[in-house]
């Protein structure tokens, strides 16, 4: 079922298809979460990826309560743009040979990927309040919360020090 395909007829199968393509993106994140712990040289940025590797796992299973609460099964569907968000990062990530603007490089595909979470959950709420889904709602709410607290930190650790090793990296 494509995002504009004749399969989605109703709120309902848009609300449906949109929580099937976050499913599919938290679980793609859940593989690539662990190769960036491995890449980053900060010990605060691993600690943070390692957190969030947890937290995206808390993620999933609250998915999977809103999938429960609709009576269906959790499945994703895939999704074109976290794949791509994902591909880049690997891409970026294995063009830079100095450590400090690879933690700079990093941080910024964290951040492309927080980003778009938060579009996507801010969406589901939306709809999930408007279909009558105060429950759904509510559990999609918390993980909303997780995705813009780990971007604002990102931020915070990306200003604070990472951007200025980065910045004079060997060149």
């Amino acid at each position: 079922m494509g995002l504009f395909s004749k399969d989605i007829a109703t709120l309902d199968d848009l609300f449906l298809h949109t929580l099937q393509d976050i499913y599919y993106a938290e679980n793609q994140i859940t593989k690539a979460l662990p190769k960036m712990v491995d890449k980053a040289t900060s010990p605060d940025l691993k600690a943070g990826f390692e957190v969030h590797l947890s937290e995206t796992e808390g993620q999933i299973r609250r998915l999977d309560q809103v999938f429960g609460l609709l009576g269906k099964e959790p499945q994703g569907v895939t999704c074109p743009a976290i794949d791509g968000i994902i591909k880049e990062a690997n891409e970026i990530a294995g063009d830079i040979a100095d450590k400090k603007v690879l933690d700079a490089a990093l941080i910024a595909a964290a951040q492309a990927v927080e980003h778009y979470e938060i579009t996507r959950y801010g969406t589901l709420i939306a709809w999930a309040n408007q279909l009558g889904q105060s429950q759904a709602a509510s559990i999609l709410a918390e993980t909303l919360a997780e995705e813009k607290a780990t971007d604002e930190k990102l931020t915070t650790m990306a200003e604070g020090q990472v951007n200025a090793e980065a910045e004079f990296a060997d060149a």
